[in-house]
């Protein structure tokens, strides 16, 4: 099982959240940096892993509604038996 800690801090913009987690994802080049591929990447991952976003409240501040819709992303896939694990650590 691999963990992987996703920093709010780092998501700024809808750009650079989407170029930030093709990196710490290590998402595949065709990825299309919007939810849709963000969702079809994630139920893709040739390995098991646990996404662990910090500083959630910093990406809601910069990102507005897209943050809740980026989170709904993350926790639909991880409540799927197949997919990544998705929490949020709280501080």
């Amino acid at each position: 099982m691999e963990f992987i800690i996703i920093d709010g801090r780092r998501m700024t913009s809808v750009a650079s959240t989407h170029e930030y987690l093709a990196r710490a994802l290590r998402l595949p080049a065709y990825y299309g940096r919007n939810l849709d591929a963000l969702h079809d990447c994630l139920t893709d991952l040739p390995r098991s892993v646990w996404i662990i976003l910090i500083n959630g409240d910093m990406m809601d501040e910069a990102l507005g509604a897209y943050a809740g819709k980026l989170r709904r992303v993350f926790t639909d896939v991880g409540n799927l038996p197949y997919a990544c694990h998705f929490t949020e650590h709280l501080s």
